[in-house]
């Protein structure tokens, strides 16, 4: 249980970063390994034509996020669609270990996903601020990346999720704590400059 637990949040949390990189690495997960088997009506993520949404929806998100501006947009949207995925995403795992409930799996799921989206949301302005925009795309591969590690951990090793989350969580917040330093610093040269 304590597996299906961390898989199912170890899915949820990338999901709020990035929709598309967690349903991606559990699609591929089903299809080809042995880890995880998904049961109907969850196994249309691993189905061909799941697949092929998957890949069509994924670059949109991941360009989308590299553009200052057009980033927020794209949060905005993600507003509604992280949180789902993420609900899904545990509902799946957690149906398909059989050793959770689906519905407390969906539960996880949705607040795993819309706690990352919100810690995201509430990030990106101040990377904003602080690098003029340069920061966004660095800061958004940094995302894809760890979305994509803690996704691969969560199905192939969850037990490793109870190092690795507080590692990626840390980082993310010393991350945010310098950008938020600089955009303090950059304040207060605008306020002394004529």
């Amino acid at each position: 249980m304590l597996a299906a637990i961390l898989t199912s949040i170890g899915l949820a949390l990338p999901a709020g970063l990035n929709a598309w990189i967690p349903l991606l690495v559990l699609a591929l997960a089903d299809r080809f390994t042995n880890q995880v088997n998904l049961a109907s009506p969850f196994d249309f993520i691993s189905s061909t034509p799941g697949i092929v949404i998957i890949l069509l929806l994924l670059p949109i998100e991941l360009i989308a996020d590299k553009i200052p501006g057009i980033d927020h947009v794209s949060d905005i949207a993600h507003t509604f669609i992280r949180p789902v995925v993420g609900t899904v995403l545990a509902a799946a795992v957690a149906d398909a270990s059989g050793d959770l409930n689906m519905w407390l799996g969906a539960a996880l799921g949705l607040g795993g996903a819309s706690v990352a989206h919100a810690a995201k949301m509430s990030t990106r302005p101040v990377i904003t601020v602080s690098t003029g925009g340069v920061g966004n795309p660095f800061v958004s591969m940094i995302e894809d990346v760890a979305s994509a590690i803690c996704s691969i951990v969560a199905i192939a090793l969850p037990l490793l999720l109870l190092v690795v989350l507080p590692v990626l969580a840390w980082v993310m917040y010393a991350t945010w704590k310098r950008f938020k330093r600089g955009s303090s610093r950059l304040r207060s040269l605008a306020i002394r400059s004529p």
